[in-house]
């Protein structure tokens, strides 16, 4: 069960990161469409979002591999280091697409407090780990993870809203559902003693 679960979470991490680059061979109006006016009206905030959001998604996992944080710490470091650019990046140009997104206030500050909850929570985590707080690093850092992992469970969750609302609805409410449950889950795991804090 535990191989099963941990070959799933690399699957959607690395798989979503990957499909998420779909715009460099297809172009942004074909793979995005329904964001791509963002691209227009805002391509440093956009192209900074979905470009590096995946990098930080595809970095995530490798975080999470105890044989690396302890054979190879300073690559484990040097990852955490790209991975916290990756967002300050993609979280900056996501903040600023909700700040000018046509989707509505709702989906707005849904996307808006991702956004900068992101951005603190890692830079939290970051700084932990700069002090030599560990224990609290980790702890940090798996919030960071839930965050990150938006990515994947907005994919998860619109096509099954979609079938049920329309996609205007389904996207309103996925501006609050690809996160709070993951960072809930987190909190829970976390208080539960259900991961490695220490």
């Amino acid at each position: 069960m535990a191989r099963t679960s941990t070959f799933l979470f690399w699957f959607l991490c690395l798989g979503v990161a990957l499909v998420s680059w779909r715009f460099i061979p297809l172009g942004v109006e074909a793979a995005m469409g329904f964001v791509a006016y963002h691209a227009i009206e805002r391509p440093l905030a956009f192209f900074a979002h979905v470009g590096l959001a995946p990098v930080a998604l595809a970095l995530m996992p490798f975080q999470f591999s105890a044989q690396l944080r302890s054979r190879r710490p300073v690559l484990h470091r040097w990852i955490g280091r790209a991975y916290g650019l990756a967002i300050l990046a993609a979280g900056t140009g996501g903040l600023v697409m909700a700040l000018g997104t046509d989707a509505g206030v709702v989906a707005a500050v849904g996307f808006a407090l991702l956004a900068v909850i992101w951005i603190g929570v890692t830079a939290r985590g970051i700084t932990l780990a700069m002090a030599g707080r560990i224990g609290e690093h980790r702890v940090w850092m798996i919030r960071s993870a839930a965050l990150t992992f938006a990515a994947v469970t907005l994919r998860l969750w619109l096509p099954a809203l979609q079938s049920v609302m329309p996609f205007e609805q389904a996207y309103t409410l996925v501006a609050w559902l690809c996160w709070v449950p993951n960072l809930l889950v987190a909190e829970w795991a976390i208080l539960g003693r259900r991961v490695a804090v220490a």
